[in-house]
């Protein structure tokens, strides 16, 4: 089984543990996620640079709150 883990506000915690959370823009659970190519917003051409709104990002619904994290902050883990 896949395990997708993000740190989120400087913790890290297993999506998986929430059954509410959803990712990306279709968002679909985690497992989904990552099984169906794990969607990132990553722009091939920046309209504008040196800003922070054009930086990679994948959404997330995890605890009732929604975060918006650069993709180095997931992991999945095989158990």
């Amino acid at each position: 089984m896949k395990k997708v883990y993000a740190c989120l506000t400087g913790n890290w915690v297993c999506l998986n543990d929430d059954p509410e959370c959803v990712m990306g823009i279709h968002r679909v659970n985690p497992s989904q996620w990552y099984e169906e190519n794990a969607v990132i917003w990553a722009p091939i051409q920046r309209k504008e640079k040196d800003t922070y709104y054009q930086l990679d990002y994948v959404q997330i619904f995890y605890h009732n709150k929604d975060y918006r994290i650069n993709p180095i902050f997931i992991q999945i883990v095989s158990e």
